[in-house]
């Protein structure tokens, strides 16, 4: 059987980090290949906050699963169709946002692997194993082995809960999805705020506890990620790919524009100005 490899799960089960690219305005599956050069592990293909459609998501996940670097969904919510579809269609992975209790995190675990694992339904052949007609018995232990389900904390309720949520069977990753939590707290925008950095301890301690890894996202402030890190995650979601375009582009229109021009130049300038 053609090996299926998720770059991410083995980066986390090696002990290190796993760097996520966000993605919100690539539409081409061309930034596999980018952020696998760029020294990404996975792709975070956000179909909660862009206006990506399935059929996009699922050529993008296919040019992944080849390139080097783990294709993962953010689903929009949490009925069953959002990731099963994504999934038979290549993902790696499902991100499921504002996971507050445990029995939310038990219904996703479900939804997100076969039988026995979970209750998901077995499709013919599928693109994590290129297609080919094999024991289904095997593609099924193979592939739950290697899909990543990640709940994200991003309620009070969710952060009371961590414990509870980390210890359900299946769930592989508490992701803290620090923008929405620090605003569900009372403090938004303050990710650096003491009660993020505790909420964040304290994920990662339930994480310690329940043989899960901790993750954040949304905190792309280099000092705060490198405490972050410090503090336990692993699972980071490093930035988008339009952070990422509009950082290098005003970069290099302030580096263009802060040349000095030559004296022609200077004197024509000032004559059009008179």
């Amino acid at each position: 059987m053609r090996s299926i490899k998720n770059h991410a799960k083995a980066q986390l089960a090696a002990g290190e980090l796993a760097l996520g690219m966000g993605l919100r305005q690539a539409r081409t599956v061309d930034i596999a290949q980018i952020a696998q050069t760029a020294g990404f592990d996975w792709l975070f293909i956000d179909m909660e906050h862009n206006s990506m459609d399935i059929d996009t998501a699922a050529q993008i996940c296919a040019a992944a699963l080849v390139g080097g670097v783990t294709p993962i969904i953010r689903v929009p919510g949490h009925e069953p169709f959002h990731a099963t579809r994504l999934l038979d269609t290549g993902a790696m992975g499902i991100v499921v946002p504002h996971v507050s209790t445990p029995e939310q995190a038990a219904r996703i675990a479900d939804m997100c692997r076969f039988p026995p694992a979970g209750g998901r339904s077995i499709p013919g052949m599928l693109p994590q194993v290129g297609f080919q007609a094999l024991p289904i018995a095997d593609v099924v232990r193979a592939i739950n082995e290697e899909v990543l389900v990640v709940a994200m904390i991003e309620t009070r309720e969710g952060l009371e809960n961590a414990d509870a949520i980390a210890a359900v069977p299946g769930i592989d990753v508490l992701l803290v999805g620090a923008t929405d939590l620090a605003a569900d707290l009372g403090i938004t925008g303050q990710l650096g705020h003491v009660r993020v950095a505790a909420a964040i301890d304290a994920v990662c301690a339930a994480c310690h506890r329940h043989g899960k890894v901790p993750g954040v996202g949304g905190v792309y402030d280099e000092a705060l990620m490198t405490a972050y890190v410090q503090k336990g995650a692993r699972f980071i979601l490093s930035g988008s790919d339009l952070a990422f375009l509009m950082t290098g582009a005003k970069s290099r229109s302030q580096m263009l524009r802060a040349i000095p021009l030559g004296e022609a130049e200077q004197d024509m300038a000032q004559r059009k100005a008179s």
